[in-house]
């Protein structure tokens, strides 16, 4: 017993140095409750969960390309224009206007493509031009003649002339429009498709795919979790087999030194019980260690602050078991093309090219448009005037038409198109070589879970003979017939066996989770539903 004591102290020993202090809490906790720590504070859930948002912020920010834009303007104009000499030589001045003027109304793009600006301005125009007039006050006799058509002789008379002045007269006038509605329909190019349409279809399909984006970080973090969970159960069933094979290795250290004692034994034999102590002190070491770790892992993914679990023990309450199931090859094969989030997201990705190419293709044809005009003018020397003419509609004006441009060579647009085609072959081949490797993924994962249950049973019968064996080895050593080798070799051969059974149902277990990640299936499996909004 003494050398039983040092083994429980060693033990203590490498606990402590390990961290599992006297203030360390333990937490049990099922695998459905470890998936569901993991749903609400997984930091890579958290972060994936923004990706919908975003998408979503985006695609209402498109839509404002269709909001109407408000404009209102008011200025003031003044101008002096030089005067001059008219035709007769008469000197005049120049005219000198200011106008005030107030436009306001609102333009913008409808869906179907078409664009509008509706509006109206009016402004007054005033100040001085010139005026020419005779100056009475500055009278000038001059000599007229003439001659008469009859007798042909020149008749000559005094007379009076004016001088003629250049002076400024003062007008002020009112005009403006109403309702100016102008229009422009595409026919062609931008007819079914153009850049703001675009836009929107794909970024309707963004916010799918980054829904399928956040419903495979949520897959990978449950299968990721569920692994954990099952590698925390190998881990600490680990440590227990640890511990047997301590037990049993100081067990027979102790009973060999009594041998030893009485003269019934070799000092070697002494010797090779407590290497073999020792050796098995080494492994539970080690295995502890790898418990540290499991622990480590699963806590990550189940925190958001890892320092509220750095104390925390997880408790696994589900023990490993192996239930046999059966499977469809073909339905798993469906499930897989149907539900895999990456081959769903590649399908969006091709029809988001699809889209693509339909405007490419759109951009080659000559921009045809229908245009039109329709409102009201009015001229006035007042604004009530004005407005009452406005009001009246006496002075419409409207127009119509078609304009047409149409480059030389389509040189830019004819190779965008060809990209476009070019690269949604690429998508749909990409497309093909996932959903290959899927359909591989699936029948390899199925053959790893067949695999796996047979070894589970196979593991099983070895730990069975294993400990027959050792059990009876024993008894032969207790009455002389064996040897403390043969016992020692026999006690590695049980703690093996236990091992291997332990991971063969841990990785039975993985297997099936792992089958359900390849299959689309896992929050299916888990009755997980996932309403994403």
């Amino acid at each position: 017993m003494r050398i039983f004591s040092i083994g429980i102290t060693l033990l203590a020993a490498a606990t402590v140095a390990l961290g599992q202090t006297e203030d360390q809490v333990t937490r049990k906790l099922s695998l459905e409750e470890c998936i569901e720590v993991a749903l609400q504070h997984n930091l890579d859930i958290q972060i994936r969960r923004q990706s919908p948002e975003i998408a979503r912020y985006s695609l209402r920010a498109d839509y404002g390309a269709y909001d109407p834009t408000l404009s209102i303007g008011g200025q003031h104009q003044y101008s002096l224009s030089p005067g001059g000499l008219d035709p007769q030589g008469r000197p005049y001045v120049g005219n000198e206007t200011e106008v005030d003027s107030f436009s306001a109304g609102f333009q913008g793009l409808t869906p179907w493509g078409m664009t509008y600006n509706l509006g109206g301005s009016v402004s007054d125009a005033y100040g001085t031009r010139p005026s020419l007039a005779s100056d009475t006050s500055r009278p000038i006799v001059v000599t007229n003649s003439f001659q008469d058509i009859t007798s042909g002789n020149t008749i000559s008379y005094l007379g009076t002339n004016y001088p003629t002045v250049a002076t400024r007269t003062s007008f002020e006038n009112f005009s403006g429009s109403a309702g100016a509605l102008q229009l422009r329909q595409p026919l062609l190019r931008g007819f079914m498709v153009d850049s703001a349409r675009l836009q929107i279809y794909l970024d309707k399909k963004n916010v799918q795919i980054s829904d399928w984006e956040l419903r495979n970080q949520i897959i990978t973090t449950v299968t990721a979790a569920e692994i954990a969970y099952y590698n925390l159960i190998y881990a600490q069933d680990s440590v227990r087999v640890q511990q047997k094979a301590l037990e049993l290795a100081e067990r027979l250290l102790a009973e060999n030194r009594k041998r030893v004692e009485v003269g019934a034994m070799a000092p070697l034999d002494e010797k090779q019980s407590e290497a073999q102590a020792a050796s098995s002190r080494a492994d539970l070491l080690a295995a502890m260690g790898s418990e540290e770790t499991a622990q480590r892992v699963l806590k990550n993914l189940l925190s958001d602050d890892y320092s509220k679990w750095a104390k925390v023990l997880v408790q696994p309450t589900l023990a490993l078991v192996a239930v046999p199931q059966k499977f469809d090859l073909q339905e798993a094969w469906q499930n897989g093309l149907r539900l895999r989030p990456d081959l769903v997201q590649q399908r969006l990705s091709l029809e988001k090219q699809g889209y693509i190419v339909k405007f490419s293709k759109n951009q080659i044809l000559p921009q045809l448009d229908v245009i039109g005009t329709y409102g009201h003018a009015a001229s006035s020397l007042d604004y009530g005037g004005l407005f009452n003419q406005f009001g009246s509609g006496d002075n419409p004006f409207w127009s119509y038409g078609a304009q047409l441009n149409m480059p030389l060579t389509q040189t830019a647009n004819r190779n965008n198109y060809r990209s476009a085609k070019a690269t949604k072959e690429q998508i749909a081949l990409t497309l093909r070589q996932l959903e290959q490797g899927v359909l591989i993924q699936i029948e390899n994962a199925i053959a790893t879970v067949n695999t796996s249950f047979q070894r589970v049973g196979a593991t099983r019968e070895a730990r069975v003979y294993a400990e027959a064996a050792l059990e009876a080895e024993q008894k032969k050593l207790a009455s002389g017939k064996s040897t403390s080798f043969e016992v020692l070799r026999l006690q590695r051969d049980l703690t093996t066996a236990r091992s291997s059974e332990i991971r063969a149902l841990a990785d039975y277990n993985i297997a099936l989770a792992m089958l359900a990640q390849y299959e689309g299936t896992a929050l299916e499996r888990r009755h997980i539903n996932l309403d994403i909004r």
